[in-house]
């Protein structure tokens, strides 16, 4: 197993740094986060030129066609500069989704829009009874007619389409009867709501009422497809995290050498040196737990599952872990809006539950190794 980098994947984050660097300073990205959608289109479209919106999507479709492991290496450094935006639950969740399901018409017809940023696509999953499994399933569509309400999508409050999760029949198990709708946000009978309070990427309610739908895929037979969409997606927001934890414990380095207290720079205490150890120990386990899990999924790996759950339990849990440790280090100065660590806090609590917490995948993981 060897998971350096090749030579076009150093360039791309050298490319994707130099990008963030210039576009998305610590100061842009509390504006942005402050702003009623949490949106910015100027990066959005900007992003959209270095061609990025489109690597999960082939070739054929409009898209680069890059593998995991290329995505990861963007995602990584868009972690690391806690950048927020549509990329994930459109360009890869979604795309996935669609690529997983839809017929050859469906796909020439959504996913160039797609690749190229020009449509925003939100995958509306969870309900009141929040989970990532079949079982959380809970929301009826009878006759491709919707109706419910679908709680915390990211992103449905600037995109163009959602794709919902909904139960077409019962089946003796949880995953029977699933199947996925395509909806325009703007139909009658769609209503969208920002969750106020939320920290981290807007997330919105969206109600469906008697909404007219277009079905992707096999009706009722929908689970498999979504599974392996997910853990496209869910691998790429582990490595997402691992920047982020990167980005904490670097600033609680840089901090210990600078902070003099008692005539001597902190990092010399026992102590302040703990916490660096625990926020970079958390920053070193999830990106390689992360890049394993990805490389068994480019190569189409058998336990690829079961890797994917893995990273993302230990980043869920390790993200907040790291982000604390950073904290620590800062004592009250971590809380200053200016200083910028909260970037990586907040979101280390949003994405400790967005595509399952460590106990969702732990689960996931005994039920995939049958461990009963």
């Amino acid at each position: 197993m060897d998971l350096s980098l090749t030579e076009p994947q150093t360039l791309l984050k050298d490319a994707a740094t130099r990008f963030m660097q210039l576009e998305l300073p610590k100061q842009r990205v509390r504006e942005v986060d402050e702003s009623e959608t949490g949106f910015n289109q100027d990066l959005w479209q900007k992003m959209c030129t270095q061609e990025w919106v489109g690597m999960a999507i082939p070739a054929e479709y409009g898209g680069s066609g890059n593998s995991s492991t290329d995505q990861a290496v963007l995602h990584e450094v868009l972690g690391y500069y806690a950048c927020s935006s549509p990329l994930l639950d459109s360009g890869v969740l979604s795309a996935s989704a669609i690529l997983e399901l839809a017929d050859d018409s469906q796909k020439s017809s959504l996913l160039p829009a797609i690749a190229r940023g020009q449509q925003i696509c939100a995958f509306a999953f969870t309900e009141a009874e929040y989970g990532w499994g079949p079982s959380s399933i809970k929301m009826k569509a009878t006759n491709n007619v919707l109706n419910g309400t679908k709680v915390f999508v990211p992103w449905a409050h600037v995109a163009d389409q959602i794709l919902v999760v909904a139960r077409t029949s019962d089946g003796a198990t949880p995953e029977e009867g699933i199947s996925v709708f395509l909806v325009d946000k703007n139909a009658q009978g769609v209503s969208t709501r920002l969750h106020s309070g939320w920290l981290g990427d807007k997330v919105c309610e969206v109600s469906f009422n008697n909404v007219q739908a277009t079905i992707l895929g096999p009706v009722g037979g929908a689970w498999p497809a979504i599974e392996r969409a997910l853990d496209k997606a869910t691998a790429l927001l582990s490595i997402y995290m691992a920047g982020g934890a990167q980005a904490a414990y670097e600033m609680a380095r840089d901090y210990s050498t600078q902070r003099i207290a008692f005539g001597v720079p902190i990092g010399t205490f026992q102590r302040v040196q703990d916490h660096i150890i625990i926020s970079l120990t958390e920053a070193e386990a999830i990106k390689w737990t992360s890049y394993e899990a990805l490389w068994r999924l480019d190569g189409g790996h058998k336990e690829a599952s079961v890797g994917i759950s893995m990273a993302k339990a230990v980043a869920s849990d390790g993200f907040s872990k790291g982000c604390d440790s950073s904290q620590n280090v800062h004592a009250g100065i971590g809380v200053d809006l200016d200083l910028g660590l909260t970037n990586y806090t907040s979101r280390s609590r949003t994405f400790q539950h967005y595509l399952g917490d460590a106990t969702h995948h732990r689960q996931r993981m005994a039920k995939l190794m049958q461990l009963g």
